[in-house]
Parts: structure tokens; C-alpha cells; sequence
């Protein structure tokens, strides 16, 4: 609550010296009738009157109060916003082969991606965002949504396993552009995150990322993986032990493929710096989001008037009644 006239409320500090005089002058009272002794009047009980015999007074000063809020003139203001979105449409491409269970990123490569594609799209509430997986062959896991909770749940359910392995970067282009070329929204943008070269699929990375430039669309590619060679679970006799492989990315065609479409390459080595990269393409990915601020004043004072007259009437009735005095 507001008020219109603020300044009004310090009348309220003239009620002070009213109360003490009220109070000093109750303990200045004597008795119109003197008696040689009270002890007749021992056992007699006081009655409701003894009690609310300062009602008239507080009603009395509680209308004092209403004037004084009343005269600042009390309001109550709702405001609202209404925002208007320049969506960005994104779809996440990510890598599920078998070397994607390399472990120099933890608790491996494919983990980690899903972490941070997590947390990448739980900042993302203004955006519809779809997800690819891609090995030998692509599926979209799931379509343009808003729906981030179900599509939470859809990236967690990533494995590797799910495709025939390999490596196909342009399926996985071509993929992603066929779920967001038709968008209408200002920006489209693919995120494509991989561990290794192309060695699968029909279309190559190169001519992919032309047809995505054609829509319009941005990519940005992410190589995930150490430099030199990372720790791989292998199955031996002798249960799952780790060999070290080498790390195969073809950083020059990622490169080529952001650099065709306007966008931007990353390396990530290790958690951190995938951590960082989401991060940089998340600043460099922001809905424009236009705003318009409404304020609705309603006028509250003629409720303390309502006040001020029911505690006038409500005193003058039991001065008049209950509490009238003898002259």
C-alpha cells in the first residue's frame, strides 16, 4: 500500500500528547462521594463497565487515525509486465558412439556432455531447444519443444549403444537442420558436439553445413577430448580394464563447418572447459526479450472513512448510553 499525501501521517504524532493527558488526568481522579469506610464495598465485583470504561476514548482516537490515513490518501498498486519474446530455436547435436565412453573427461565423455547440455537447458526458458543423437546413423531424440522438463529426461536417456557406431557429423547436421529449418523464430542455431572424424553417413560434414547455411542456420561445433590419447574401458578376460587410445578429432573440418554457417569452433579437454564453452555459446545465444510495464492505482481511503464514521457513531452511541454520565 501507498500513499498519495505521505506527509499527512505525521498528524499521527499529535496523538502522543492527547494519550499522556488522557492517561495523567484518569490518575488525577477523585471520587465525587466520600464514604467513612469502603469496607462495605469489599466484596462487591466490578463490573463489564469498570473494564471498557476507556472504549470511548480509544474509539475516539482510532477515528483520529482514519481522518489522518484518509487525508494521505492510501492506494494499492498493481503492476504487471508483458514481455514479448524473440525466440531462438536450438537444437543440440550430440555424438553417442562408442568413443564417446572415453573417460578423460568424468565420469566419461558422453556424461559429461549430458550434464552440461542439462544445465544448459534449464537456463534456456524462453527458447525451444530439440535434441539429435548421432553415431553411424542420426534420429532427432526429440523436436522443438519448450517442454524442457520432458526433454530433460529425453538427453539423460542418452547412451551409447543406442545407434550402430560410428561417426556420421553430417547426418547429424543434416538431422538437426530438418528439425529447425522451418522454424519462424529470429535465430536458429545448432550446437554439435563430437569426439571424432567423420567416417559414416552419406552426406558429408562440408555439404551439410552448406545446406544449413542455406536456412540460415548457425552452427557451433564442439570437439570433446583430450590432447594425445585418453583412458578407454575395454572388456578383457579379466574384467573392464582401461587402455590408452588415441584422440582422432577433425578439428579442421569443425572448424570449417562453424566458420561456413557464422558460427564458432570449441575445444573441450576437459569437464571445466565444456562447463565453459555451454556458457560462452549461452552468452552468445540470448532471446531478446522486450518488456512493457503497467501500473493500476486503486484508491483505498474511503475504507478509513467508512472507519472514521463507524468509531464516531460507535462513541457517540455509549457516551449516550451504557457510559452516559450525570452532570
Amino acid at each position: 500500500m501507498t500513499f498519495e499525501h505521505p506527509y499527512y501521517l505525521l498528524l499521527l504524532l499529535v496523538l502522543i500528547p492527547i494519550i499522556v493527558y488522557y492517561i495523567i488526568k484518569q490518575h488525577a481522579l477523585t471520587a465525587e462521594i466520600r464514604f467513612s469506610s469502603l469496607e462495605a464495598f469489599g466484596n462487591v465485583k466490578k463490573s463489564y463497565k469498570h473494564y471498557l470504561r476507556h472504549l470511548p476514548f480509544v474509539l475516539r482516537m482510532l477515528a483520529f487515525v482514519a481522518l489522518i490515513i484518509a487525508l494521505a490518501r492510501p492506494q494499492k498498486s498493481d503492476s504487471w509486465s508483458k514481455e514479448t519474446t524473440e525466440g531462438i530455436d536450438i537444437v543440440l547435436s550430440i555424438d553417442v558412439s562408442g568413443s564417446m565412453l572415453a573417460e578423460d573427461l568424468k565420469p566419461n565423455r558422453l556424461e559429461a556432455a549430458k550434464e552440461v547440455a542439462v544445465s544448459f537447458i534449464s537456463d534456456r526458458e524462453n527458447d525451444n531447444i530439440g535434441l539429435v543423437a548421432f553415431a553411424a546413423k542420426s534420429l532427432t531424440q526429440c523436436p522443438l519443444t519448450i517442454n524442457h522438463k520432458d526433454l530433460i529426461n529425453k538427453a539423460n536417456d542418452l547412451k551409447c549403444g543406442m545407434l550402430e557406431d560410428g561417426t556420421a557429423i553430417g547426418s547429424g547436421i543434416v538431422t538437426a537442420v530438418n528439425r529447425i529449418k522451418d522454424s519462424q523464430a529470429k535465430s536458429k542455431v545448432i550446437i554439435l558436439l563430437t569426439d571424432g572424424s567423420n567416417n559414416r553417413g552419406q552426406v558429408t560434414p562440408i555439404t551439410a553445413a552448406e545446406i544449413a547455411k542455406e536456412f540460415g542456420i548457425r552452427i557451433y561445433t564442439v570437439g570433446v577430448g583430450s590432447k594425445g590419447k585418453a583412458p578407454y574401458p575395454v572388456q578383457t578376460p579379466f574384467g573392464i580394464q582401461n587402455q590408452y587410445v588415441d584422440v582422432d578429432i577433425d578439428e579442421p573440418t569443425l572448424q570449417q563447418i562453424a566458420k561456413t554457417t557464422g558460427g564458432v569452433y570449441f575445444r573441450a579437454t576437459d569437464n571445466k572447459t565444456l562447463q565453459e564453452i555451454y556458457k560462452e555459446i549461452d552468452l552468445l545465444e540470448k532471446s531478446k526479450i522486450s518488456v512493457t510495464n503497467h501500473h493500476k492505482k486503486e484508491e483505498l481511503y474511503h475504507w478509513f472513512v467508512l472507519a472514521l464514521l463507524a468509531c464516531l457513531l460507535s462513541e457517540m452511541l455509549l457516551r449516550q448510553t451504557v457510559f452516559k454520565s450525570i452532570p
